[in-house]
């Protein structure tokens, strides 16, 4: 069984919540306040502030006080870790899956 980081455990954990997942595509578009992202999902902004925590957390958002507001943005680089360990889960698929067309291709030409 391959380990996987802390790091990724909480990246595939904050994107766990679709909440968190309609966050995260809203901030692809550009930075946003609490409010911008509370107002499509309906949610309150304590709960969107905890959503945000979580998001921090996983490393994939990041936030700074501007004024009375808090802007949030996706963070530089938030899926380069998953993004390796999902390219090296598909290699590994892929090798397997090419063991068994050859397999199946040598057992073809036994007829």
């Amino acid at each position: 069984m391959v380990k996987c980081s802390a790091a990724i455990d909480r990246t595939f954990s904050a994107l766990s919540d679709p909440g968190r997942r309609a966050m995260v595509a809203r901030l692809v578009e550009g930075p946003a306040t609490l409010s911008e992202l509370a107002e499509p999902l309906g949610l309150s902004l304590p709960a969107v502030a905890k959503h945000l925590a979580v998001l921090e957390r996983g490393g994939l958002a990041t936030s700074r006080k501007v004024g009375r507001a808090r802007v949030c943005t996706l963070a530089p680089n938030a899926f380069d870790e998953a993004r390796a360990w999902l390219a090296a889960q598909r290699a590994a698929w892929e090798a397997r899956f090419d063991r068994l067309d050859a397999l199946l291709i040598e057992g073809g030409d036994e007829t």
